[in-house]
């Protein structure tokens, strides 16, 4: 389904890059444009976080990125893109829930660092989008993945912002332990040699820190009209 002109036109192919650090609001804000324009939805963070699992689970050490490297290739990812419920599955098991967890998420960004890991999963995260009509979440989605994406939004917010969003998602998680993580975690993603966390030349910044969901959903609705 494509989205609509108010002259009854429809758009075909549209994609929409959603970047920026976690904690931001990227997976509700995309899931939700996603939802309201009836396009499909990828998280492409949990891809990289489905590896990790795999990664961890067959013991390869974490040190060693030629290990992970020649590994990278043998995990088979299957990725539901309904906004509505999304899945992750590596070979048939569903991981969406294990991937979010700690030791998930305290690897993610050494797996992600390792360039073959990169390459492997942005030819992925390409065929998946296709011809389009989809909205795309994740760290290097308007640089590297879709680049020519009609609209690219990278959304920011404060970090005490950030970490009190993040602590309220996890049970008996503090707000300075998810706000030191964080930072952690954004200084490995930004500062990594392969497709780093950053804000392309000509995206959208939008900062989320006083915005409702449903406030930041509609700028993100109000940006793709102007562009359709």
């Amino acid at each position: 389904m494509g989205f609509q002109r108010e002259q009854g036109e429809a758009v075909t192919g549209l994609v929409v890059a959603m970047d920026g650090p976690s904690g931001s609001g990227k997976s509700s804000a995309s899931r939700g444009v996603a939802k309201a324009l009836g396009l499909r939805y990828l998280d492409t963070g949990a891809m990289y976080r489905a590896i990790t699992w795999w990664v961890l689970r067959e013991g390869v050490d974490l040190t060693d990125p030629g290990m992970i490297a020649a590994r990278a290739g043998e995990p088979v990812l299957e990725m539901g893109t309904d906004p509505g419920a999304p899945t992750v599955a590596v070979g048939g098991v569903d991981v969406a829930g294990p991937i979010r967890g700690p030791e998930v998420t305290g690897a993610v960004s050494a797996v992600s660092a390792v360039p073959e890991v990169r390459r492997r999963l942005v030819a992925e995260q390409r065929a998946i989008i296709g011809a389009g009509d989809i909205v795309v979440e994740g760290r290097d989605i308007g640089t590297v993945v879709a680049p020519d994406a009609l609209l690219k939004v990278y959304l920011t917010a404060s970090a005490e912002a950030r970490a009190l969003r993040r602590a309220a998602e996890i049970a008996g998680s503090s707000v300075e332990a998810q706000q030191a993580d964080m930072a952690r975690r954004d200084r490995l993603d930004s500062t990594r040699t392969a497709d780093p966390l950053a804000m392309a030349a000509d995206a959208v910044e939008l900062d989320t820190t006083v915005l409702n969901l449903d406030e930041v959903i509609a700028e993100i609705l109000r940006l793709i009209k102007e562009r359709t």
